[in-house]
């Protein structure tokens, strides 16, 4: 039924388990399983909230494009560990929804399988819901995992 299917990850441990899930679904159905996970660009001004020291552009990209590669690299052992076909991309946008979005687009993904770390109050308001904006705004199935 589903033969291409976007798996969104951000290394946390939520997202691990969400990894051995959607192998799994993979499996079963004889999909491929796409992996993206998005990374926010540098941000130019610091907020007033940021009272620490400020890192370099070039660090803060380094040290984004390593933790997303990890994040992958997981998710792509854990597919070739189960015969699962596998495509990893790295992604970089300030609207992580609208990225996932527009990868399970471009990929001709037919479900998105993703975490959602169920946030409520105040940290909800304030943090938003990346798989509750992706509910919102696709036209796909969403498998969401908590």
């Amino acid at each position: 039924m589903f033969k291409s299917i976007l798996l969104p990850t951000d290394g946390s441990p939520l997202s691990e388990k969400a990894t051995s899930t959607a192998v799994q679904f993979a499996q079963l159905n004889g999909a491929r399983i796409v992996a993206v996970t998005v990374v926010a660009p540098y941000p130019l001004m610091p907020t007033v909230a940021d009272a620490g020291p400020v890192i370099d552009a070039s660090v803060y990209d380094q040290q984004m494009q390593t933790s997303a590669r990890l994040s992958i690299g997981a998710v792509e052992a854990a597919a070739q560990a189960a015969g699962v076909p596998f495509l990893g991309v790295v992604a970089l946008s300030g609207n992580p929804y609208e990225e996932i979005i527009e990868t399970a687009q471009k990929y001709g993904c037919d479900i998105i399988v993703m975490a959602s770390h169920h946030r409520s109050g105040l940290s909800k308001l304030f943090l938003g819901s990346e798989t509750d904006k992706v509910l919102a705004h696709t036209e796909l199935p969403v498998l969401v995992l908590h």
